[in-house]
């Protein structure tokens, strides 16, 4: 099953399940949230702290909805509706690439992949993305979970801020109490090291680097554009409405890309529900019929780099112009 067919799945179960899962949960409305008319209000101005600083709290999801249809997300109509739909803008070419699940720059977009990289999303893509972490229930990676179509729940305090993701149920630190990047060759993580300080009041900036960066681990997104250990990940978190979260994304990984490039991720309050509990491996059933990634086999997940063997080598890299002759 590819991820694909997996988070269509998911999806569908949990549309089917709505009305059961709305009777698990006790009906409990998110508190401070402005209403009118006992409806939220997500188009004022975000929440603060007590020294001033916007307030990222809140369980948020895509922008273009998910969830599997669940919750009541910013930009709703009158009773959850979704609002009539606008004819889109024509597209900005200067605009920072909207990211997605499937394409970490969105489609369109062409990476600025290194030869061996670009050969190794081609190899992915081949065999239907069935490596990608996701299909084995191992954490899926910063930017696959800022883009994956369940929800997850931002929790800042003063000097550490939480993020919990639904899928996988995978969690994230963000020191925020001023501590340098670690200089002691720490053992890599799943989802790297990250470090927060705030740009004025309104944007908090999250640096995360030590990554793991092997071939279980290192995908950006569905289709297999690849990381290393070498990524550095810088995050801008805004708020600009209640109801609205803004992340600009820089990739810079010196190994795999050839510049450092930004995305940028929307994402929507949810209001007057829950997080639900996912346990990826119970009852799982589908990897039985997919052949497993020689790591499963060997036990030693090979490094991502230009210097591991791939099935099909990769494109010589495109020489540097030659400079012009000196006047």
């Amino acid at each position: 099953m590819t991820v694909y067919s997996r988070t269509a799945v998911a999806a569908a179960v949990a549309l089917a399940f709505s009305a059961s899962l709305a009777a698990q949960w006790p009906s409990y409305p998110t508190p401070d949230v402005p209403r009118k008319d006992g409806k939220p209000d997500l188009a004022g101005p975000a929440p603060r702290t007590a020294d001033g600083k916007v307030d990222l709290s809140g369980i948020w999801q895509t922008g273009g909805g998910g969830g599997g249809g669940r919750g009541r997300g910013a930009g709703a109509g009158p009773g959850g509706a979704a609002p009539p739909a606008q004819p889109a803008p024509p597209p900005d070419p200067n605009a920072i690439p909207i990211s997605s699940f499937s394409e970490v720059a969105g489609r369109g977009f062409a990476l600025p992949l290194q030869p061996w990289a670009a050969a190794l999303k081609n190899e992915r893509m081949a065999d239907n993305m069935k490596d990608n972490p996701d299909v084995w229930c191992l954490p899926i990676g910063i930017m696959q979970y800022h883009n994956h179509p369940q929800p997850r729940q931002i929790v800042q305090t003063k000097n550490l801020t939480l993020i919990t993701y639904e899928s996988n149920y995978g969690l994230r630190y963000i020191y925020t109490d001023g501590r340098p990047a670690p200089n002691n060759d720490p053992t890599p993580w799943w989802f790297g090291y990250s470090r927060g300080w705030w740009e004025g009041n309104d944007t908090l900036v999250v640096e995360t680097t030590n990554f793991l960066g092997d071939e279980r681990s290192g995908w950006l997104d569905v289709n297999g554009s690849p990381y290393t250990d070498a990524l550095k990940m810088t995050e801008r978190f805004r708020r600009p409405t209640f109801g609205t979260l803004q992340i600009d994304i820089t990739i810079d990984d010196p190994k795999a890309y050839t510049k450092p490039f930004t995305v940028r991720v929307n994402q929507r309050l949810m209001v007057d529900q829950e997080m639900i509990e996912f346990i990826c491996n119970e009852n799982e059933r589908s990897t039985d019929n997919i052949v497993p990634p020689a790591w499963v086999k060997s036990g030693t997940p090979r490094q991502l780099g230009p210097d591991m063997p791939l099935k099909t080598p990769a494109a010589p890299a495109t020489p540097a112009a030659p400079a012009p002759p000196a006047k």
